[in-house]
Formats: C-alpha cells, sequence, structure tokens
C-alpha cells in the first residue's frame, strides 16, 4: 500500500502537463532513439571494417530507427524528427510557424545528445579502429560514423540537387502515407512504411552524400564531432564542393 501510494504520488509529481513541453520531451527523446540507432549502425560497420556489418545494414538499421522513432514519439509530437519535415508542416498549414524554430533547435540537441551516447558506446572501437588519432579523411577516418560526407566527384551543385531531391521524396512519400485519400495504410502500421519509404531513399540515393535528407541528423552529430576532438575539418569548406 505504501510502495503504491509513493509510486502514484512520484509519477504525479513528475507528470508533465504543458503541451509544448510534453511534445518538446517527446521529440527530444524520438530524435536520440533515431540517432543512437542510425549512428551505431554505422560506427560498427565502421569500427569493424565491415567484418560485422556493411553499408545495407546501415541503411537498414537507419530506416528501423525511423520505425522506432515514430513510434516512440507519434502520438505526442507528431514524430516530426526532421527540420525539413517541420517545415513542409508549416508551408501545409498544419503545423504552427511559432513552434517551427523550437522544434528545429530541440531535434537538434536530440541529435547532439544521442551522438554522445554513441561516441561513449564506440569510444574503445573508435580509439582502436583510428589508433587513437580522430580524422576526418583517409583510410581510418572516423568523422563520417556521426555525420555525412560528400563523394570525392561531387560538385556543389550535384550535392545541392542530391538532397533537394532526396528530402522532396521523403517529404512526399510521408504525405502520401499519410492522406486519407489515397489507399490507406493499415492503422498502426504507418511507421513501416515509413521506415520503408527511407530504406528505399537510402538504397538508391546514398552513394553521392550518404542520405542525411534531415538537417537535424547531420549538424548536430557533426557540431558533436567539431567539439568532441575532430576539430574545424568537420566543417570544411572544399572549393567547388562545400
Amino acid at each position: 500500500m505504501g510502495t503504491t501510494s509513493f509510486l502514484n504520488g512520484a509519477r504525479a509529481l513528475l507528470r508533465v502537463r504543458n503541451q509544448l513541453a510534453r511534445e518538446c520531451l517527446a521529440e527530444l527523446l524520438a530524435v536520440f532513439v533515431l540517432i543512437l540507432i542510425t549512428l551505431s549502425g554505422s560506427a560498427q560497420m565502421v569500427t569493424s571494417s565491415g567484418t560485422k556489418g556493411n553499408i545495407l545494414t546501415a541503411y537498414l538499421a537507419g530506416a528501423l530507427a525511423v520505425m522506432v522513432a515514430i513510434y516512440t514519439a507519434g502520438g505526442v509530437s507528431g514524430a516530426h524528427l526532421n527540420p525539413a519535415f517541420s517545415l513542409a508542416m508549416c508551408l501545409l498549414e498544419q503545423f504552427p510557424w511559432w513552434k517551427f524554430p523550437i522544434f528545429v533547435a530541440i531535434q537538434t540537441l536530440g541529435a547532439f545528445i544521442s551522438a554522445g551516447a554513441v561516441y561513449a558506446l564506440y569510444y574503445d572501437a573508435i580509439r582502436h579502429y583510428s589508433n587513437g588519432t580522430f580524422a576526418t579523411s583517409g583510410p581510418r577516418e572516423t568523422a563520417s560514423i556521426f555525420a555525412t560526407y560528400p563523394a570525392d566527384y561531387l560538385s556543389l551543385s550535384n550535392g545541392f540537387l542530391d538532397q533537394v531531391m532526396g528530402t522532396a521524396l521523403l517529404i512526399v512519400g510521408i504525405l502520401a502515407i499519410l492522406d486519407t485519400r489515397n489507399k490507406g495504410v493499415p492503422k498502426g502500421l504507418e511507421p513501416v512504411a515509413v521506415a520503408l519509404l527511407v530504406f528505399s531513399i537510402e538504397v538508391s540515393m546514398g552513394s553521392n552524400c550518404g542520405c542525411p535528407i534531415n538537417p537535424a541528423r547531420d549538424f548536430g552529430p557533426r557540431l558533436f564531432t567539431y567539439v568532441a576532438g575532430w576539430g574545424a575539418e568537420v566543417f570544411r569548406w572544399v572549393r567547388g564542393k562545400g
């Protein structure tokens, strides 16, 4: 009886009643889950030199991470997870503009914190693989675990087109899945359909830039690598490529 009363009291004390705060916490947790699984898939592939994962398993981890993240926060915040999606919702007048900068900040913060968690989880593996040197290029680079970098052949204009097209396809696909006028996805399986959409984009448009299609997913972890020891090189400007 005493334990039950204590738990009920603690639950009531910790309950967040403000709707905006609930949405922000849900979005933060969902992005944390998304990036934790996504970057861990990359870390396992890179630090094992491909023996415990490959590009396909990394893409699959990223797609399944989207599914888990949507199930985590979909009922509270809508699980935007992505500033590009939040912007699209604002343009379609389905999301208030005043919430947009708040969601972008929360999404970026969640990605930054999650990158730190992956860094801690794979710290020994990263140090062992890189011989203790945090590099952004070369045969033992590890920066690509956290952020995406353009292929050597890619021009700035082609890279811009790559990201615009990939992100646009993501937004159009999500809107089509959620549109009740279309052939509906069985209720409760929408996150699965979105995960398959993400996977299809990754395996078809991933070679140019690594297919981030999410500004928060790329900038948050990139900022973490900057402060964690990879240095300003993670924000390097390569002439003609960006």
